[in-house]
């Protein structure tokens, strides 16, 4: 390529001069290329150590003038052929021009200039990704692609220096961090260490350090430890690595590839070594944090942060912290952790000013609200820029009517339905603040069910006066008295301060009143809900009446969330709850419904409306609990993952004794799936609830470390799981709410766990006390870092549950070890990875449905297998290999939905790999036949299917994709038949539903299974015959498959006297039929050959076969070996080219071998053929059939009427020691998959090997 000119001070260090004329030299760096002995390796390492660009750019040329000693760079290249093409250009182009001027310094000066000139055209085609990333990171990428045989789509993120630990020594090299791999090169004096590992293989990444490594990054795979020090900045390479780990495994969990955030602003000066991307995954982290520390919708974008102070009016202070803005919020947080936290929407802000500067405030902003809340901000350092992106962003922000009731609608789905809520409010309350479930918009009105305006203790509740209550009803006045104060001071709704004054008051339990309210707002739902009128109504509109198996889970569920409660023992409750769980399974299809959240969601009911409760479900769902709901219940994996190590940590003897009886694991995912809900008294688990709504999942882990902290005696003394587990039941079933209103609603688990002795009550108020006291040591950040830890473990332990579960379904009798099935399903599921990364337009189930069973949750496309097959398949051909795997490939798919998992792959390697010589020439015999191979003309392929389905059952099997591939021809051509009609993929749909829902049909399905399973034991006759075209395709792979071999030549001269003895077999066949029958028979498979009509019909093809006829219409292939064919051999009397089923395959005269050549059959070879030129290099002849009618013939033609059965190509080759051991050869299939793996770089693999005289 181009270059810049630079100046080169000493052009022969390290550099050899290839060739040179006045004006321009051309280099090559000294050990590329031809053996560079000692210097060569210095340079090598050299370059390698300092980040040389002539390791991915060996040669150079210079331009230099006769009297000068500065040499300026103009172009440098990969390759001899690239560099040449530049030396050409300047020569043909430059040399004449130059020689005219008299000046040395014009010669430079034009030179530049042109130089200059052709990169500045080279980049005007490039301008839309010209400014994307810095040159010397493009170099750094393109050595990366280079050194590891990277793809083009495959992007480096950034590198970086340091060392890799093998052994005992570190190997100075670079670190190239890509999208989907790590990669690691090194280069030191001949000793070279090249590795790639891919993010989704890592089971842990942690930073240490020990006293073998000084401050290392540790990275595990499942069969390697890694590990790399001397980092120039490990925190900042450590934090990219873990964000890169994050995203493989959320690729596994949910097959969400890594996508390019386009709509991040752009910098006026890209810095010199940071990359689009590494811009772009510290903007995702900086978005997620802020998000999560805020509680922000998911799609809102952090755009910048300063530091700053804010006047707190409730106890007059200026307080430091940092102020943030986003499209649609301004929020603050102070440098101590509780001091204060604001979050103001922009849909409330009236009016930004800046106030005057004095020496007490510098540059003040102050920002007010609809709500009379008046903001200020002071010490911002670029104030004038500040309060121009909020006002860009106000005028973004859609003016609302009616005091901004429905907020900042853009992000609604749609506009609100005839039925959504009326826009103005009832309540003169002001719209910032939801301040009471009564006075919120009741946007679903359909039915005008009490359960859209309020939450269900509202409607069940007398409305007895708090007097009546005592000294309970006196606590809870008190509790409404201090929040009311509190909202006085602080405000009230979004713009409220949060300080630690806020946190006491939770702590202290929310009063039921305002319960439904103060959730909304902590837990962020309350902007979600008011940017987004009429979605809820519009939801449940659309899901009414819908059915799926979310549905299905809903109704079994629906009474059994808290049955206890009066609320949920009658109709109202159970609609309403319906209503909002099928809302949210028709808006979130991937998580649907999981079990727990009927739990939490009639909870949620009971203080809120239904819109309320659906969108506290949103944020619970998809921000507060991440992964919770899904179908693996990864997020509460994680959580106690965490639990588990925190135990380890804070409780170690504890921890030893829960291990030992494997209680953790048992009884803690209840506690976090439903937030102690299902185990504790209902008016206990509330106040958790409040706690949660405020702090996250912190609170959840403090209470949980409470428990085992308050049972330790007891549990240490436990001898077995159900002891310890009753113990901590126990427990729990008493943990009380003396504050409580309602009267206490029995609780279901009290009644397995009561005892002789009941324990003491615990106050649930004292127990989150204790809990605060003893471990609020844990910080949100922290948790954070410990679910990345946890996560990789738990996704890695989901993936191995998945492999074992998938090679467990695979039959007894496909011949390949556990071992190797296990070695071929990372080898499967890697391939279809790669499709998910640089795939681009490819369908190979890009999107993955985790709910689907593991056997069909990975598979590939037809492009795919043919990459697997070429490195895995025992029968290498050559160029001819891509052909056979595609007819593979149509051979197992046999829903024809183009894809195939991994049942149906692994029964095709069996097929190559195991079985005696007799299954083996099945399987390579049914790659010859439709549907494997395809006929050329439509009527073909009519004939073909009249031949197939004629005889098949009618009641084909819905488990056909289960089938082995070696099934009769009939019970696999009748699923092809039932899916001509619609789609594969609705069809296959339609079955497993079917499946599903009428148990009665799993008999009928096994006694359809135990019939095929039956019949693959009945004998070879099954199989259709084989005409002429196919026995030719047949010949023409078996001469591919020799080509490499040993024995090849030996295998030709056997292959070539099957091939004759069978031509002929066919011959005599057709004319022993053609006497003996005039008619067809009724017969469908019998193995002889009656079929064929008599002589003295006229040689015309019929347009349509009988359906009983056993010749296969001819199909299209490569007709290179048919010329060879028939040059050598005679075609039958009555075959003619000229029917509509018979491509004719005419060939020229001059290819026409001459009679001398048939008096013997004979084989003349050179060397190793390639299909494309077996007419060249083979003459295969049958003498003995010639007649006078074939050698009279102009041109040869395939022959209609030929046919052959297996078992007749069976019996011939068995008269060849030479294909039989062929056939019967051993092959390890582990060897195969070593190098594939290799090959496809989708597996950790270092070398450590001397290359002669080649530098880096």
């Amino acid at each position: 390529m181009w270059l810049g000119p630079e100046e080169v001070l000493v052009a022969n260090a390290l550099w050899v001069t290839e060739r040179a004329n006045p004006f321009f030299v051309l280099q090559r760096r000294r050990g590329h290329g031809k053996g560079g002995g000692l210097t060569g390796l210095l340079v090598g390492t050299l370059d390698v150590v300092l980040d040389s660009s002539a390791r991915v750019a060996p040669y150079r040329i210079l331009h230099q003038t006769q009297d000068s000693q500065v040499y300026w760079t103009v172009a440098c290249g990969s390759s001899r052929k690239e560099i040449t093409k530049h030396w050409e250009w300047l020569e043909n182009n430059l040399l004449q021009t130059l020689s005219i001027f008299d000046s040395e310094e014009d010669i430079t000066t034009f030179v530049k200039g042109k130089i200059h000139g052709i990169i500045a055209e080279e980049n005007k085609n490039l301008q839309p990704q010209g400014d994307e990333d810095p040159g010397k990171f493009k170099e750094a990428e393109l050595k990366m692609r280079k050194q590891f045989g990277m793809p083009e789509g495959e992007k480096l993120v950034n590198y970086y220096s340091c060392s890799f630990w093998k052994g005992r020594v570190p190997r100075q090299g670079w670190l190239y961090l890509t999208v989907n791999h790590l990669c690691f090169y090194s280069f030191l004096l001949g000793k070279e260490v090249s590795l790639v590992v891919q993010w989704v293989d890592v089971t842990r990444l942690e930073k240490n350090a020990t006293l073998l490594f000084p401050e290392s990054i540790r990275v595990d795979t499942r069969d390697q430890e890694l590990f790399f020090s001397m980092f120039l900045n490990i925190g900042e390479t450590f934090k990219l690595m873990e964000q890169l780990a994050n995203l493989a495994m959320r690729q596994l969990l949910d097959s969400e590839g890594f996508l390019e955030d386009k709509a991040l602003p752009r910098p006026i000066r890209p810095h010199k070594n940071i990359s689009a991307l590494k811009r772009d995954l510290d903007a995702r982290a900086k978005n997620e944090c802020y998000r999560a520390t805020f509680r922000l919708p998911k799609d809102e974008r952090l755009d910048g942060h300063t530091g700053c102070t804010l006047w707190t009016p409730f106890n007059k202070l200026h307080i430091p912290g940092q102020m943030f803005i986003s499209n649609n919020y301004i929020c603050f947080a102070s440098k101590e952790e509780d001091a204060c936290r604001l979050i103001i929407p922009l849909r409330e802000v009236t009016i930004v000013e800046k106030a005057d500067s004095s020496s007490v405030l510098p540059s003040p902003l102050s920002i007010s609200t609809k709500s009379k809340m008046t903001f200020l901000f002071a010490n911002l350092k670029d104030r004038d820029f500040l309060v121009q992106r909020i006002s860009d962003f106000l005028q973004k922000t859609p003016s609302k009517q009616l005091g901004g009731n429905t907020g900042g609608a853009k992000a609604s789905i749609a506009d609100p339905g005839p039925e959504s809520f009326p826009a103005p409010r009832e309540a003169p309350e002001p719209p910032t603040n939801p301040s009471s479930p009564l006075s919120s918009p009741p946007s679903f009105n359909t039915q005008e069910v009490p359960t859209a305006s309020q939450g269900l203790l509202k409607v069940f509740q007398k409305n007895s006066p708090m007097e009546d209550l005592g000294a309970k009803g006196a606590k809870e006045k008190m509790k409404e008295e201090s929040w009311s104060i509190h909202f006085f001071e602080y405000g009230r709704g979004m713009c409220m301060y949060r300080t630690a004054k806020t946190r006491e008051l939770v702590l202290k339990g929310i009063p039921e009143s305002l319960r439904g309210e103060l959730w909304l707002l902590f837990s962020g739902a309350w902007n979600e809900m008011v940017t987004h009128p009429g979605y809820y109504a519009e939801l449940v509109e659309k899901s009414m009446g819908k059915y799926s198996l979310a549905t299905e889970e809903i109704e079994r569920d629906l009474h059994r969330s808290m049955p206890e409660h009066p609320a949920f023992q009658n109709e109202l409750g159970i609609a309403a709850l319906r209503r909002v769980l099928t809302a949210y399974a028709f808006r979130n299809p991937t998580i649907g419904y999981c079990q727990a959240m009927n739990i939490v969601t009639s909870v949620l009911l009971l203080y809120g409306s239904e819109e309320e409760a659906f969108w506290l479900l949103v944020a619970l769902c998809e921000r507060m609990l991440p992964d919770y709901y899904n179908t693996r219940v990864v997020g509460a994996l994680v959580d106690q993952g965490i639990f588990e190590e925190l135990t380890r940590d804070i409780l170690p003897r504890l921890s030893e004794k829960m291990q030992e009886l494997g209680v953790i694991s048992s009884i803690s995912l209840s506690w976090f799936l439903t937030l102690f809900l299902s185990v504790m008294p209902f008016e206990s688990a509330v106040v958790i609830v409040d706690c949660f709504f405020y702090e996250g999942i912190k609170v959840i882990l403090q209470v949980a470390l409470a428990v085992l902290d308050a049972n330790m005696d007891q549990l240490l003394d436990c001898s077995d799981e159900g002891e310890a587990m009753t113990v901590l039941g126990r427990y729990l079933d008493n943990v009380v709410n003396r504050q409580s209103l309602s009267p206490p609603i029995p609780h279901l688990h009290a009644l397995l766990t009561s005892g002789d002795d009941p324990p003491a009550e615990v106050d649930i108020f004292d127990l989150l006390k204790v809990s605060y006291e003893k471990f609020s040591s844990l910080r949100a950040d922290d948790i954070e870092q410990m679910r990345f830890k946890q996560r990789l473990k738990v996704i890695q332990s989901l993936e191995d549950t998945a492999k074992r579960s998938v090679v467990r379904a695979i039959p007894g009798d496909i011949g390949f070890s556990i071992e190797e099935l296990e070695d071929l399903y990372m080898v499967f599921k890697a391939k279809h990875l790669a499709s998910q990364y640089w795939g681009g337009s490819r369908s190979a189930a890009i999107h993955r449905d985790p709910s689907l069973p593991y056997l069909e949750q990975y598979r590939i496309d037809a492009s795919q297998f043919r990459e697997l097959f070429a490195s895995l398949t025992p029968w290498a051909c050559g160029s001819h290999t891509p052909v056979l795997a595609g007819r593979m490939f149509r051979l197992l798919d046999q829903n024809k939905d183009s894809l195939i998992n991994f049942k149906e792959f692994v029964t095709g390697m069996s097929g190559m790999y195991h079985g005696d010589l007799t299954e083996k020439l099945k399987a390579l015999y049914k790659l010859h036949l439709p549907p494997a191979l395809i006929p050329e003309e439509a009527e073909s392929a009519l004939e073909a299917t009249h031949y197939f389905t004629e005889d098949s059952s009618s009641e084909a099997s819905p488990l056909a994709s289960d089938l082995d591939l070696f099934l009769p021809w009939e019970a696999q051509a009748a699923p092809a038949q039932e899916q001509q009609g619609g789609s594969g993929n609705e069809d296959a749909q339609e079955r497993r539903e079917e499946k599903g829902t009428s148990p009665p049909d799993y008999r009928h399905y096994l006694r359809l299974w135990a019939k095929e399973k039956e019949a693959q034991k009945e004998t070879i006759k099954d199989l259709p015959k084989m005409n002429q075209e196919q026995f030719i395709e047949l010949c023409k792979t078996l001469y591919n498959m020799f080509s490499e071999d040993p024995m090849e030549q030996d295998l030709y001269h056997a292959i070539a006297t099957v091939a004759s003895l069978l031509l002929r077999i066919g011959e005599v066949g057709k004319k022993f039929s053609a006497r003996t029958a005039k008619k067809p028979r009724d017969g469908a498979h019998s193995g002889d050959h009656n079929s064929a009509t008599e002589e003295e019909e006229p040689p015309i093809a019929k347009p349509h076969q009988d359906p009983t006829r056993e010749c296969h219409p001819p199909a299209a292939g490569d007709t290179h070996l048919g010329k060879a064919l028939h040059d050598s051999h005679v075609v039958a009397e009555g075959g003619s080219g000229e029917g509509q089923g018979s491509p004719s395959l005419l060939l020229s005269d001059d290819e026409t071998k001459d009679d001398m050549s048939m008096s013997s059959y004979s084989v003349v070879s050179t060397g190793s053929l390639q299909c494309e030129d077996l007419t060249d290099d083979t003459v295969l002849v049958g003498g003995e059939a010639c007649s006078p009618t074939a050698t009279s013939r102009i041109g040869g033609t395939v022959d209609t009427d030929w046919c052959i059965s297996f078992e007749q190509i069976l019996a011939s080759i068995l008269t060849e020691s030479v294909l039989v051991n062929f056939f019967e050869k051993r092959v390890d299939i582990r060897l195969k998959i070593k190098d594939q793996k290799k090959v496809e770089r989708q597996f950790s693999t270092s070398s450590d090997h001397e290359p002669p005289g080649v530098s880096g």
